[in-house]
Parts: C-alpha cells; sequence; structure tokens
C-alpha cells in the first residue's frame, strides 16, 4: 500500500512550507557542478507541486532562494535566476491546468529586474486560480521579513495609524510577507540537516517537523506523502494534555 492511500483526506494539513536541500550534494555525487543539482531539482518540485495539488492542500511554500544565498558564487546565483526565470515561463501552462496561484515572500525588489517582471507576470496571469496556492519564498530570511515588520509598525506609528491598545499578535502578523496565509501546520526538510534555516521564524511556532535524508533531487509524491502520513500520526496539542484533547 502507497503512503498516499494510508493518508486521511480529512485531516489534511492547509498549509505545508518546504526547506529544498540538497541540490549540491546530488550533483557532486554524480561528478557534476552544483548547477546540475539545481536543475534536475525542478522535477523535484514538479512532482511535489502536483502532489499537494492532487491530494489536497490548499498552501504550499518553497523555500526557493534565502537573503544569504546571495553570498554564493556569482555564476551559481546567475544561473540560478536564469533557471527561475525559464521554470516559470515554461510552467505556467501546467500551472493554469491545474489552478495553481502563484505567490511570493521575500525582499523580491532585489531581485534581477528580468526576474522580478517575469514573477509579476506570472502572478498576474494565476491570481484567479484557487485550487493551490503555490508561494515561493525568494531573497527571503524569517529575520529580515520581522525586521521589516518591526519598521513599518514603528512608521504607522509614528503617523499615528495605531495605538499600544489595540496592537495585538493579529495585527502583528498584518505585517509580515505572508499576511493571509494560515501558518504551516508542516514543514519538510530533504536531505538530513535539522534545522530550519531563517524560514518562517514567527510563522512555525506550532509547526510539525518532519525531516528526511533523500536530497532535493531525488524526492518525488511518495515522498510527500509520506510526510504528510507521517503528520497524521503526531498529537497536536497546543500547550495542552493529551487527556484534554481526548475529553
Amino acid at each position: 500500500m502507497s503512503f498516499k492511500e494510508k493518508i486521511d483526506i480529512s485531516k489534511l494539513p492547509k498549509h505545508v512550507s518546504i526547506i529544498m536541500d540538497g541540490n549540491g550534494r546530488w550533483a557532486k555525487q554524480k561528478g557534476q557542478i552544483r548547477i546540475f543539482g539545481h536543475r534536475n531539482a525542478i522535477e523535484s518540485v514538479r512532482d511535489t507541486v502536483e502532489a499537494a495539488a492532487e491530494i489536497g492542500v490548499q498552501f504550499l511554500t518553497l523555500y526557493a532562494f534565502s537573503t544569504e544565498n546571495w553570498n554564493r558564487p556569482k555564476f551559481e546565483v546567475n544561473a540560478l535566476m536564469e533557471l527561475l526565470v525559464t521554470s516559470l515561463h515554461k510552467e505556467l501552462p501546467t500551472l493554469m491546468k491545474n489552478g495553481i496561484k502563484l505567490q511570493t515572500i521575500g525582499n523580491v525588489a532585489s531581485l534581477p529586474k528580468k526576474c522580478g517582471k517575469t514573477l509579476s507576470q506570472t502572478i498576474k496571469e494565476t491570481s484567479s486560480n484557487d485550487k493551490l496556492t503555490l508561494i515561493l519564498a525568494l531573497s527571503y530570511s524569517a529575520r529580515w521579513e520581522i525586521l521589516e515588520a518591526v519598521k513599518n509598525i514603528i512608521h504607522d506609528a509614528k503617523n499615528n495609524k495605531l495605538t499600544e491598545l489595540e496592537f495585538n499578535e493579529p495585527d502583528f502578523e498584518s505585517y509580515l510577507n505572508t499576511k493571509g496565509i494560515p501558518d504551516p501546520e508542516l514543514m519538510i526538510r530533504t536531505s538530513g540537516e535539522q534545522r530550519i534555516s531563517n524560514f518562517l521564524l514567527w510563522q512555525s511556532a506550532y509547526t510539525e517537523f518532519y525531516f528526511t535524508e533523500t536530497l532535493w533531487p531525488d524526492f518525488r509524491k511518495e515522498d510527500f506523502y509520506k510526510a504528510l502520513y507521517h503528520y497524521q500520526n503526531r498529537e497536536r496539542r497546543f500547550g495542552k494534555t493529551s487527556e484534554q484533547l481526548q475529553s
């Protein structure tokens, strides 16, 4: 029996986030340069997005490029940006066919103009789709996101747009990049690393984590379904006891 057949459709997480890790190591194992791993990772993205849409996950966030990734060799960064553009052009018909809406989080303004233009066009063309929202985290880091939120809060406070008495968690969340997006219930990280690397720190306060040794270019639908199955076999207490939940 496949893991997909074991999944209870009524208990799916609404939002799954993924740290796609291991492209470089996968390429190295095959005697290739790192960009070879990034190119082959596209199939994993396609498979995972299709799996999420087929099973009924509503939001899928992929950590595609962090603010720290700008420190990588210029050749690799340029190749990644070009790969992003060509992939979006190539995958647009598939996004439309499967009812997938594209969104982004992160400092998108820091991306090359060609990338920004392609992203904007794809976001606009898919804006009416409603089966799955695919969120690409690009030039993103959670610390950057939180600092930007604080700066905007201070600005609005100085301009009398809010007061301390009325400011609460939902108010703070309205300043985050993920405004209007539910917190991820499940975060997957591939390649065996067990850390979240500055990804969705605020939003992952009660997220379940699933770590797999599988390198991202080898990650397929059944791997995604396996993660969902493990998620469904955990008890989510949110500070309560098991007895409280049972009663």
